[in-house]
């Protein structure tokens, strides 16, 4: 039967409207997985011996058990953001003689091959053999590393848990706060009583059997959950519930762009894909550290102004550039209706914009490193704040992918075309050209005026702009339409 499931899933992929589309982002998915996978195991084979040249008068052993629950915590918030939950089309399914619980191992089964489970083998097995090399014993590392295996899927069933109950979500979201108060205000040796926890399965292998038991309690507790919602009835009914709705009328002051603004705020926030943007673009905060004291990036004035621009083009980005494939589900609806496409697309351009400027008040903490540095910060915003949301708006006209705003996870392409890679080259290398041609014959203020100035002429000019813009979405409206209703 799990045959007869993946054969129908290999169809599905092939005989895809958009087949040709899905191989190439696939393809270029496949080529930055890989890279990771070699990173991984480079750090899993050359973590040991960083550690003891770092560290000579411990044991690297102890000290990667010390810090081992930041990993697991660390892993479960990227699984949490990245990881794309596993599904099948099971509502046909429910018609047929096939009996559910099938139908639910495959999906957990499935589950537990992901890429995330992988990359923990490529990184603890090679740790493994380089622990047994330098005379660790076999058995108790043997355990250690089936134990973290095991750990990693439990990881797998714990994200997917969260994924679908907000109870389990806010359980764990509590323990967690919980841990980083022990930790921060030092209410214990958090670092020490999870090191001793990990290395007990190193010195008593049998303790290993504990990630197997834990392993299965959470694959029950996923059972249990999705074979309650996956009845026939359940999947045709209409369901109906209370919605809570949020005070909104601060907007009502933006005039007659505010009912479209409403509705984007509302979208954002009731689904998880989008939710995740939203969140994602406070991260991309902390790309300034990055490039501000890496040693290699120090010296860079160029690199350091790719920092200065995703600090605050998180939104901006990550938003901007599946623009209007966010509404691709009502889209049709949308274009039946007696509105105002413009307005339409102001209410996108004044959310990226408002995005922005939140995101440039958090940047001030990095007036620390120096206000040459924060000069860079403050011709980025400028730039992000009048080019990036029209240029993000512009190639949007051109997107033709439907999203499916239940799906989660930032790994999940459904939606991507060309149309995002190409938009990220005006955003990112303009810039970079500007600053090096203007720096090499006027200096670096001269080069920061010159970076700004192209954000301020496009606020300037973002009426007719935006007018040149609403034309192109007009151009190509049924053709959007068309794609929309395509199913990847």
């Amino acid at each position: 039967m799990i045959s007869h499931f993946l054969n129908l899933e290999w169809k599905q992929f092939f005989r895809s409207a958009s087949f040709g589309k899905n191989v190439g982002i696939k393809i270029l998915m496949a080529f930055f997985a890989i890279i990771i996978l070699i990173n991984f195991l480079f750090l899993g084979a050359g973590g040991f011996f960083i550690l003891k040249k770092e560290f000579p008068d411990k044991d690297p052993f102890v000290l990667v058990n010390q810090f081992m629950i930041f990993m697991v915590i660390s892993d479960l918030i990227f699984r949490y953001l990245m990881q794309k939950i596993p599904v099948m089309d099971i509502k046909p399914m429910l018609a047929l003689p096939i009996k559910k619980n099938k139908l639910v191992n495959y999906v957990l089964t499935k589950s537990v091959f992901s890429f995330f489970n992988f990359g923990s083998l490529v990184l603890y097995i090679p740790f493994a053999i380089v622990l047994i090399m330098e005379g660790y014993t076999v058995a108790g590392v043997v355990s250690w590393t089936f134990f973290m295996i095991m750990l990693a899927v439990c990881l797998n069933f714990t994200n997917f848990l969260i994924n679908k109950n907000n109870i389990a979500l806010g359980v764990l979201v509590a323990l967690l706060g919980g841990l980083w108060l022990a930790f921060k205000y030092e209410l214990g040796n958090v670092t020490g009583f999870f090191g001793d926890l990990f290395y007990a399965v190193y010195e008593n292998p049998l303790l290993s059997i504990i990630g197997v038991i834990f392993a299965g309690i959470l694959y029950y507790l996923n059972f249990k959950q999705l074979s309650n919602v996956i009845y026939l009835d359940g999947a045709v009914k209409t369901e109906n519930q209370e919605v809570n709705t949020s005070d909104l009328s601060f907007v009502d002051r933006l005039g007659s762009v505010a009912p479209f603004i409403k509705n984007d705020m509302r979208l954002i926030w009731r689904n998880k894909r989008t939710k995740t943007v939203f969140l994602m673009s406070f991260f991309f905060l902390l790309f300034g550290l990055m490039f501000f004291t890496m040693e290699g990036y120090k010296d860079k004035e160029v690199m350091q102004l790719y920092g200065a621009i995703f600090v605050t083009a998180g939104f901006s980005m990550n938003y901007g550039q599946f623009v209007p494939a966010w509404d691709s589900e009502h889209y049709r609806m949308l274009m039946t209706q007696n509105l105002s496409y413009r307005k339409f697309l102001e209410s996108k351009w004044y959310l990226m914009i408002v995005m922005t400027v939140i995101l440039f008040v958090l940047c001030t903490p990095y007036l620390y490193f120096g206000i040459h540095k924060y000069l860079l910060i403050v011709a980025g915003f400028f730039f992000n704040l009048g080019f990036t949301p029209l240029i993000m708006l512009y190639m949007g006209a051109f997107n033709k992918k439907r999203i499916e705003l239940s799906s989660g996870g930032l790994t999940n392409t459904q939606g991507t075309s060309a149309a995002q890679f190409l938009v990220m080259i005006p955003v990112l290398v303009l810039p970079i050209i500007v600053y090096a041609v203007v720096n090499h014959f006027l200096g670096f203020n001269a080069a920061i005026i010159a970076i700004a100035l192209i954000g301020v002429v496009s606020l300037l000019l973002k009426n007719p702009i935006m007018s040149f813009i609403e034309k192109k979405y007009q151009e190509k409206k049924y053709a959007t339409i068309h794609g929309f209703k395509q199913q990847d």
